[in-house]
């Protein structure tokens, strides 16, 4: 077996898969480790196809299932019939929770870019500037001028539809042609248009190919099924299966091996480098050392600050990296579940084709300089959306057979329109995750323990995300419109990050301004736990962004001989 490589990648995932295509494009002999199963690309995708009546209880989630992925079930769509294949056993894959805590996690070739809501927006300057303006934590090392080039770069690559806007807090991109809004979505748009100047209504920017193709598997245009999270047999979507790791293994540079844990990192205090890594076999349980000149940690945020903690060595006693005391800590989220909805009358002839896997989108409007300041809170939010007809289910109750029945379940029902926020979650030191030592897994590893909840600034946020999305629905003329603010824990969103941030500082920070550990530069970490601040927006293009200069980094690094 061989054991030296130039370039060891742990993780699959959105960032792994960019890790892996960026160095083996640059001809870096590269070993990727996923911790979970092989999925093979359409061969592996079990229910692409399914309808629900291929389900005896329908595409829900059973009691069965809650049994089994009870923490992973609370989002209420995760670990659906269709898609609970690829999310982990809770049972299986304990944590721990101070204070609730919703860890969605799928161990497997691919990770969660098979399953990821694919909207794929820029963070802006607002953003990477904003923990210096605000005197938050600590400043971003980047801006988003260093970072324009390698968002196109990504954009190009993925295929990602939607329109240009021209509004400097949604930086506008290289973008397909985008899907269109239905006509209640019309409605709203137009009423958002005349009533503010501040605010927009736009189709979401989505990682969907609506023209041509793009490379990879065979990927084409998106068929509009919206069975996305299943595993895209078009490979219409971008995931890891599908685009960057088949494009990784086409150079031939890549090997690729399942079933392995990393759990550490392994440090050479002579060199001051990081020399490899020790993987427990998940299913053997065999401990083997693979060696590489670099190492790029895309293990998703949570996985890769637990490699890192356990990493222990005389010179790094609490964690490789963790001169500063940082790693584990200023955990983020993005915070949703409030926002308003509404019917609409009218439209009765009117109808939509297909299912489209994408829907509205409010870009932000708080706190972006003049009349949209507030003294409330720091930072802002954006909206999620969409219109569509009600079916056939609201009639069973009243009529569960005979003619009127089936004459009833072939007529779509009413129109309504919903706007769910996405709000930023600011990196409060105290927020954190750490390790557990006395309660360990089946791999004889550690178990995370999280304590983080959201505070004043985002329940004074939430107000206003509710208010404001009743007030856009009502100045429409739209009818019962209804505002909600449903329970919210931090890893809702699924957007885990920040406890391995980014800075200018090695005090207080733990990566530098190229995402390598500021004490042993041959180690880079490119997914969310780099994150300095959230932002409001999807942040998967970011990490897709900062992995491929992360990777160009390496590659003119290890010409130089620097590493």
């Amino acid at each position: 077996m061989e054991t030296n490589y130039d370039a060891i990648v742990v993780g699959t995932g959105i960032s792994g898969g960019w890790a892996a295509k960026e160095l083996c494009e640059k001809g870096l002999k590269t070993l990727v480790l996923e911790r979970g199963r092989m999925v093979n690309h359409i061969e592996d995708y079990p229910t692409m196809h399914n309808d629900p009546w291929d389900y005896k209880t329908g595409d829900v989630i059973t009691n069965e299932t809650r049994e089994n992925q009870g923490k992973q079930s609370r989002t209420g769509y995760t670990t659906i019939e269709s898609n609970k294949h690829f999310f982990v056993d809770d049972n299986k894959h304990p944590y721990n929770e101070k204070n609730r805590f919703d860890w969605m996690r799928g161990y497997h070739v691919g990770g969660r870019s098979l399953m990821w809501g694919r909207q794929s927006y820029r963070l802006t300057d607002f953003d990477f500037t904003a923990n210096a303006k605000d005197g938050i934590a600590v400043d971003w090392p980047i801006r988003y001028k260093e970072m324009e080039q390698w968002y196109h770069y990504v954009e190009q690559f993925i295929g990602v539809s939607g329109e240009n806007v021209g509004l400097p807090q949604f930086p506008d991109g290289n973008y397909l042609k985008p899907m269109e809004l239905n006509c209640v979505e019309d409605v709203l748009k137009t009423s958002v248009s005349n009533t503010y100047s501040d605010r927009i209504i736009t189709i979401g920017r989505t990682a969907h190919i609506t023209e041509g193709t793009k490379p990879g598997q065979g990927r084409s245009n998106c068929q509009f099924r919206n069975r996305c999270m299943r595993g895209c047999p078009f490979g219409a979507y971008f995931s890891s299966n599908s685009s960057t790791l088949p494009t990784a293994e086409a150079t031939g540079n890549m090997t690729l091996r399942p079933n392995s844990i990393v759990s550490e990192v392994i440090y050479d205090a002579d060199t001051k480098r990081a020399t490899g890594v020790r993987v427990v076999d998940a299913e053997t349980k065999e401990v083997i050392e693979f060696n590489a000149k670099v190492i790029f940690l895309c293990a998703s945020t949570v996985p890769t600050t637990s490699i890192l903690l356990q990493s222990k060595s005389e010179r790094f006693p609490n964690g490789m990296g963790n001169d500063s005391g940082e790693l584990g800590h200023n955990i983020m989220d993005h915070h949703l579940g409030v926002g308003a909805s509404a019917q609409v009358d009218g439209f009765e002839d009117k109808y939509f084709t297909g299912r489209r896997p994408n829907g509205i989108y409010v870009p932000r409007f708080r706190n972006i300089g003049g009349a949209t300041d507030t003294k409330d809170f720091l930072r802002g939010y954006g909206y999620q959306g969409g219109g569509g007809r009600g079916g056939w289910s609201s009639s069973v109750k009243e009529m569960a057979y005979g003619i009127g029945f089936k004459e009833a379940i072939t007529e779509p029902g009413s129109w309504s329109i919903g706007l769910g926020g996405f709000g930023e979650i600011l990196p409060y030191h105290e927020n954190k995750m750490t390790l557990d030592y006395e309660k360990l897994d089946a791999w004889g590893l550690p178990t995370v323990t999280f304590d983080a909840t959201i505070k004043e600034n985002e329940e004074n946020m939430r107000k206003d995300m509710q208010l404001q999305a009743e007030e856009m629905l009502s100045n429409a003329g739209f009818k019962n419109v209804r505002g909600y603010d449903r329970d919210y824990a931090i890893g809702l969103g699924i957007h885990e990050m920040g406890t391995a941030r980014m800075g200018h500082d090695r005090k207080t920070s733990v990566l530098n301004k190229h995402n390598q550990l500021h004490d042993v530069p041959n180690v880079y970490v490119t997914d969310g736990s780099a994150m300095t601040s959230a932002g409001n927006v999807n942040p998967s293009l970011t990490y897709m962004a900062l992995t491929a200069r992360a990777a160009n980094h390496a590659v003119e690094e290890l010409k130089k001989m620097n590493l």
